[in-house]
């Protein structure tokens, strides 16, 4: 199958490498067995949205592939579709589904934001103190609607898998440091001349002092430079303030990415 969206052809960088991503022609089937409870890596992703009679359909396909809920406690689907059109999606929102949209950006060059923290230091993480500085951050950031022991298994899951893809010298995680403090971080893999940029997170601490901007800035430099990256791309929630952060730096609105996602309440 021939993925048509940059934003999912970017994600499956960091499938292949952590789990599987197997091609049943019509649609590719993502598994991250080391992180069952990664909903996007655990997911489907559909060669077209869904008609009419695809809610049944689809369905049966994720417990045929992914597994039954319960135990499997989510069932997500991709739709490789660039301009963004969900399809048929009633009958998903009907079963509690929610329809998430989000914002691919690119980027061949770019520029310092108008709103840049020059107080801080960018550069990779190095110590073990400081990856655990960042699993802390991350959990800061982005825990948010989900239950707090669980989060933190997942996001430790997610950060050793992520680590494996930097020991393989396919990556860097890059922090910004005010002080000794790590205020923000982000990942920055690259594979054939892409860089996609992975979660982003700055501290609530931090927030709204220019550091994101800063630190996505000088990250893409590298990325552009030493990493050999021609071309960045970024995913975003296109109803969040992060995504004009990111056209600050350069970054422009490619693709419209969509998926379904329903999630079992803890």
């Amino acid at each position: 199958m021939h993925i048509q969206s940059l934003g999912y052809r970017t994600d499956l960088i960091f499938s292949r490498f952590s789990g599987s991503v197997t091609d049943k022609g019509d649609y590719l089937v993502i598994r991250t067995p080391s992180n069952p409870t990664y909903y996007w890596g655990n997911y489907l992703l559909f060669r077209r949205p869904p008609g009419p009679d695809d809610y049944s359909r689809w369905r049966a396909r994720f417990v045929e592939e992914i597994g039954p809920t319960p135990p499997v406690g989510h069932m997500v689907f991709g739709i490789d579709d660039p301009s963004g059109d969900p399809g048929v999606v009633q009958p998903f929102m009907d079963a509690g589904f929610e329809v998430e949209h989000t914002v691919i950006l690119t980027a061949r060059e770019v520029e310092k934001p108008a709103r840049c923290n020059d107080e801080v230091v960018v550069r990779a993480l190095r110590s073990e103190a400081e990856w655990e500085a960042n699993l802390a951050l991350t959990i800061a950031s982005f825990q948010d609607d989900h239950e707090p022991e669980g989060y933190r298994i997942f996001a430790t899951r997610l950060q050793h898998d992520k680590r494996a893809m930097i020991d393989a010298g396919l990556g860097q995680r890059f922090g910004a440091f005010l002080d000794d403090t790590l205020t923000a971080s982000l990942g920055l893999f690259v594979e054939d001349g892409v860089g996609r940029f992975q979660s982003v997170g700055t501290h609530p601490a931090y927030r709204r002092r220019g550091i994101c901007g800063r630190l996505v800035y000088e990250a893409a430099r590298h990325g552009l430079g030493e990493m050999g990256a021609d071309v960045l791309v970024m995913a975003a929630d296109p109803d969040y303030h992060a995504a004009q952060i990111y056209e600050s730096v350069g970054f422009t609105p490619t693709e419209r990415q969509v998926g379904l996602q329903w999630a079992e309440m803890k």
